[in-house]
């Protein structure tokens, strides 16, 4: 049975006790933020200046 891909990669991650890290979805290219500490943690679509989101463009692969 072949391995099921993972829809998210991340690609950014700062600190250590609050940590910031970013996650980009490999389908929509999409970028979230997501932050979290010991007592929980969120995430948000990441918004350029504009309000609309940041996306990553997705190489798309020949199968």
């Amino acid at each position: 049975m072949a391995k099921k891909e993972e829809r998210f990669v991340k690609t950014y991650s700062q600190g250590a006790f609050e940590t910031t890290e970013i996650w980009v979805d490999k389908v929509t290219g999409v970028n979230y933020l997501f932050h979290y500490n010991s007592l929980g943690g969120g995430m948000t679509p990441l918004l350029k200046a504009d309000g609309t989101p940041v996306v990553t463009p997705i190489p798309r692969c020949e199968e």
